[in-house]
């Protein structure tokens, strides 16, 4: 694609932004940064929380990967749909009983000061490096289709695209962040369709129906894995799905702040129903996608890149029409913002709230100059993540972010799960060193397991494991009632 069209395209999309943070950041008050003043339509949070769950990670990645494990990736997307409905009828009502702007703030009533400060640390570790690399991902693209072009090193594109972020949300927050993520999730959506309708026509392919029968003859299409071994087992795929959702979603500030600024927990957890059905049916959209590029690949004997990341924005760019192009470009950069705008609103919600107390400062305008300061720290603390990531990146990145996750939310998982299901309460001083070592532990064991396992290969279940070995650590530290 010529870069000067990309350039053009892109800088409309901006525009775009930049009036919506505009109208967004009108008649702010002091907590419209981090609540939204808790008036967001429900319907709006529910679709732009696709957006900011697919990112581009599943933009790019999912269709891409089906060429490595067929359609094995909606075996974890099966289990999503149990873990949302354990958020919406069990951490839902708890944060709005609680009132809560920071979820960790649970931790600190229910065990005390040190979980409380683990939980949020861990959240800000695994937020920090999941979305690095989901930005990390569009940001290659970006620079392979227009810097590059125009002799720009990665380092620069991207202290470009964390400025941009940085400057349609410092003002509005999450206010901000759940309307442009609805304009995000729009343009993704719309990506992916006029892609599937141009290859579709490319393969003489007519019709709903025979678009569903041409994917399905394709050995790609193959859903079930039921080889035990496997890190792609239906059981550890499903069960992994339904942990990683209730972690990254229902124990993330990131996603639980924009549901939070629903009005009520009864529409927030008509949100949550209505994003979760749809969301199953987009991933199935993207896994589909998938098939049609390979076919479309081998139609016209174009060579599959050695990443399977690199082919749709391949195919888009250098085969599709200029039209199918541009569409490109506006999902994958808005792939790129819809999941790092929300994260650094997050962010700076969990380190104001969570650790500078910022809520039990009377000075407002000390606050107010604390906020905006930690929000640009955070900023730039993405930005050499993500040059650090391609630095040592050597896998696809799908597997990376849920990889990353398996460490850094286990701890959080085995926490939550104590302190809900159990009425202990434990010596918190221990709980910092058990987030330490339960990772740890997970890590060699999952070294080893082939060895000590018959073959066995730890997947994303890994999480699970993780979480189980904090829960027993917590059960080892708990205080029985002659000890309180």
């Amino acid at each position: 694609m010529d870069s000067n069209l990309v350039l053009i395209v892109i800088t409309f999309y901006f525009l775009l932004l930049f009036l919506i943070s505009w109208f967004t950041s009108r008649d702010l008050t002091s907590d419209t940064f981090f609540t939204g003043d808790r008036k967001s339509p429900w319907f709006l949070v529910a679709f732009g929380m696709i957006g900011a769950s697919l990112s581009g990670v599943t933009f790019i990645s999912v269709p891409g990967e089906v060429g490595n494990s067929n359609f094995y990736y909606f075996q974890l997307v099966l289990g999503y749909t149990v873990g949302y409905a354990v958020i919406a009828r069990l951490l839902l009502p708890l944060y709005y009983k609680l009132n809560l702007v920071s979820i960790y703030a649970y931790l600190e009533e229910r065990f005390g000061f040190w979980s409380y400060k683990t939980g949020a640390f861990f959240f800000i570790l695994s937020r920090t490096l999941g979305s690095s690399i989901r930005v990390f991902l569009v940001a290659g693209v970006l620079q392979i289709i227009l810097f590059d072009q125009w002799g720009i090193p990665f380092w620069v594109s991207v202290l470009i695209t964390v400025t941009l972020i940085w400057l349609y949300t410092f003002r509005g927050g999450i206010k901000t962040v759940v309307w442009t993520d609805t304009l995000q999730t729009f343009f993704m959506l719309l990506a992916v369709l006029v892609s599937i309708v141009l290859v579709s026509k490319e393969l003489n392919i007519t019709g709903v129906g025979d678009l569903m029968v041409k994917v399905s003859e394709q050995p790609y299409s193959k859903i079930f894995n039921w080889d035990w071994k496997s890190g792609t087992n239906f059981f550890k795929q499903f069960f992994s799905g339904m942990f990683i959702v209730i972690v990254m979603t229902g124990l993330d500030q990131d996603m639980m702040q924009k549901n939070l600024t629903c009005r009520n927990l009864k529409d927030a957890q008509k949100n949550m129903f209505w994003f979760t059905n749809i969301l199953v049916l987009v991933n199935l959209i993207f896994l589909a996608l998938g098939v049609l590029l390979y076919m479309y690949a081998e139609t016209n004997q174009i060579a599959i890149p050695e990443r399977t990341d690199d082919l749709y924005p391949l195919l888009a760019t250098s085969h599709f029409s200029t039209f199918a192009g541009i569409v490109f470009v506006l999902g994958i950069t808005a792939a790129a913002y819809s999941s790092a705008d929300s994260t650094l609103t997050a962010l700076t919600t969990s380190f104001c709230y969570d650790f500078l107390q910022i809520d039990k400062n009377p000075d407002k305008e000390k606050a107010l100059t604390t906020r905006k300061t930690v929000h640009l720290g955070f900023t730039l603390l993405m930005f050499f993540v993500i040059l650090l990531f391609r630095w040592i990146n050597d896998q696809s990145v799908i597997n990376a972010v849920f990889l990353i996750a398996g460490y850094t939310y286990g701890p959080l998982l085995g926490l939550y799960s104590f302190g809900l299901f159990t009425r202990y309460k434990v010596k918190d001083a221990w709980v910092p060193y058990l987030a330490v070592i339960a990772p740890l532990i997970s890590f060699f064991i999952s070294s080893q397991s082939e060895k000590w396992f018959w073959g066995y290969k730890f997947g994303f279940e890994l999480l699970i494991l993780n979480g189980l070995l904090m829960f027993i650590g917590l059960w080892l530290v708990r205080l029985r009632s002659t000890d309180r």
